[in-house]
């Protein structure tokens, strides 16, 4: 999209492009930092043009530094919960896929205890953690939860709640990849209300799709009146 000269690689001109897509510019009105030779350096576009911006980003290179950046974020968050153990737990995990999603708490306390309830139960009978390779693949997946949701919505249109084998061949099937069976029996004893060992779309795909856009959603979402103020007050204490 940004390869102006189909070289297959962009330069700085040509990634700065996306300024004009994504923000406004700032306009210079005297306390700029903009000066003749263009807009000013930053620590990621040194990073990724150079010192005098000279260099070319090919494919390969953005997909590796957008990678890379994106594991650091999820080790952050990863580690908050061990607290520098290899793995957490299945309420750790829980508590992390609903960290950043609009659920009421009420609901937020149905799936924590509908968790450990099921936990006590044995429901979930490897209980040796989730690892951090294991919680990437998880989330990555996610990152491709458009693809999945087609899938999901075919067994709805069929009036078929999906299975555990046939989620993860449907993930298989949208990512490439595999999630770890202990991942998947977790994400279902948090998201199957009924028990029944079956998942819905309602019942995942809505509260998943906060969690990948981490809350960043909130400001489309419309209130007026008391309703509103009562939701802005509760999504700052959240934020807190």
């Amino acid at each position: 999209m940004f390869d102006r000269d189909g070289n297959q690689k962009v330069d700085r001109q040509e990634f700065l492009v996306l300024e004009e897509i994504f923000g406004k510019k700032t306009e210079d009105d005297g306390s700029s930092e903009s000066s003749p030779q263009g807009p000013p350096k930053t620590t990621l576009m040194t990073h990724l043009f150079g010192q005098k911006g000279m260099d070319s980003l090919d494919f390969n290179t953005f997909f590796k530094f957008m990678d890379n950046l994106q594991t650091e974020v999820l080790e952050l968050e990863f580690l908050h919960f061990s607290k520098g153990m290899p793995v957490i737990n299945e309420e750790e995990f829980a508590e992390i896929l609903l960290r950043y999603t609009n659920a009421a708490e009420t609901d937020r306390d149905e799936y924590m205890q509908r968790l450990r309830t099921r936990i006590d139960n044995g429901q979930v009978p490897n209980q040796n953690g989730i690892t951090f390779p294991e919680f990437k693949d998880f989330c990555q997946f996610l990152n491709n939860l458009d693809d999945f949701s087609i899938a999901m919505r075919m067994y709805t249109i069929a009036n078929q709640p999906i299975a555990q084998s046939e989620f993860m061949r449907a993930v298989k099937i949208s990512t490439g990849h595999d999630i770890a069976p202990h991942v998947v029996n977790t994400v279902y004893q948090i998201f199957d209300k009924d028990g029944d060992g079956k998942l819905s779309d309602k019942e995942f795909i809505g509260v998943m799709k906060d969690r990948v856009h981490r809350g960043f959603r909130y400001h489309l979402m419309k209130y007026e009146g008391w309703e509103g103020w009562k939701s802005c007050v509760k999504h700052e204490m959240k934020t807190r």
